[in-house]
């Protein structure tokens, strides 16, 4: 599982889908919960843009 993890193309998708949901979060759902889901996810995509930086070659 953590091969799979690791690999660029998942690394891609984590990085743009968490990107993405985390700049319409806010807008779409209200109050605390978006902006919540909009920091979590925003962690998770720098998480996946930090994992895609560290492996170039």
């Amino acid at each position: 599982m953590k091969a799979l993890l690791a690999s660029r193309p998942v690394l891609w998708f984590l990085f743009l889908f968490n990107l993405v949901v985390a700049a319409v979060a806010p807008f779409v759902v209200d109050g605390t919960h978006g902006v919540l889901t909009a920091a979590g996810m925003g962690v998770v995509s720098l998480g996946a843009g930090v994992g895609l930086l560290a492996r170039r070659p």
